[in-house]
């Protein structure tokens, strides 16, 4: 089941099935669950309010191959922004749940262009992540990604920064905020290249903000991510991301909170 379809079957409102193939270990792959909460928050708010910014808790995994609820419920409806609260129930426990801010347009005299995009490699130049059964996580046989900033996870070689290019490996049907949503949860914690061995990391909370006008995205488009901590101690690393087109305009700006068993 690609990306496209897997939506499908979270947009009915009955229970869904998110498959082994889109697993991360014993849990679904967190980009893909939120990808589903967000689609579902946004099918309850009235057309025109563009998604402004997310907060996701991931309360627990969410077993592939297991009937889960994806739920949504306005909060509240003002004349411009709708508040909307997302969850994901399974076995009778919510295990993520999500608040969004949905908002139209609004006339201001403030405008200020976002910082511009970091320098990378082109896409053809940087090496790509593999799909390898039993050792990658599985979702990655869906979504590509070209290394352009900082060090392999495990490599025990540190560094503040990590991204690089990435897409779905097929090519969707449109290019929508959900497919944004799942490609920014892709890479792995920034925290990684400073361990040697395999350690277990979960994504505690991840706060997410898409910028609207979005820049126009068409399949098969390529989209950059680089990550930077902000701080790393004691089990857990703080992170903040942006995102780009490959002509340099800014698609999101992503912070997250990683939990680091070992």
């Amino acid at each position: 089941m690609n990306f496209d379809e897997l939506m499908k079957s979270g947009a009915n409102g009955k229970d869904l099935v998110v498959p082994s193939s889109w697993g991360q270990g014993r849990a679904s792959f967190g980009g893909v669950v939120a990808a589903l909460v967000f689609d579902r928050m946004a099918s309850v708010v009235a057309p025109g309010r563009p998604m402004r910014s997310m907060q996701v808790s991931f309360v627990g995994p969410v077993t592939p191959d297991e009937p889960a609820t994806v739920e949504a419920e306005i909060l509240r409806e003002g004349k411009a922004v709708s508040q909307v609260l997302g969850r994901i129930v399974q076995g009778g426990e919510s295990k993520l749940v999500a608040l969004a801010s949905f908002g139209s347009d609004r006339e201001s005299d403030v405008s200020v262009d976002a910082a511009p995009a970091p320098e990378a490699k082109p896409v053809e130049q940087c090496h790509g992540l593999d799909f390898i059964e039993g050792v990658t996580p599985e979702f990655i046989q869906h979504i590509e990604m070209r290394w352009a900033f900082g060090n392999l996870p495990f490599s025990g070689k540190g560094g503040r920064e990590l991204g690089g290019w990435m897409q779905f490996r097929q090519t969707p049907e449109t290019f929508s905020d959900a497919h944004i949503v799942a490609l920014v949860d892709a890479w792995p914690p920034a925290v990684l290249p400073y361990v040697k061995q395999r350690v277990k990391t979960s994504s505690l909370s991840w706060a997410l903000d898409i910028m609207h006008p979005r820049p126009v995205l068409e399949p098969g488009d390529w989209l950059l991510y680089k990550a930077k901590i902000d701080k790393a101690e004691a089990g857990y690393g703080h992170t903040q991301a942006g995102i780009w087109t490959a002509s340099g305009e800014l698609v999101a700006l992503s912070r997250q909170t990683v939990t680091v068993f070992g």
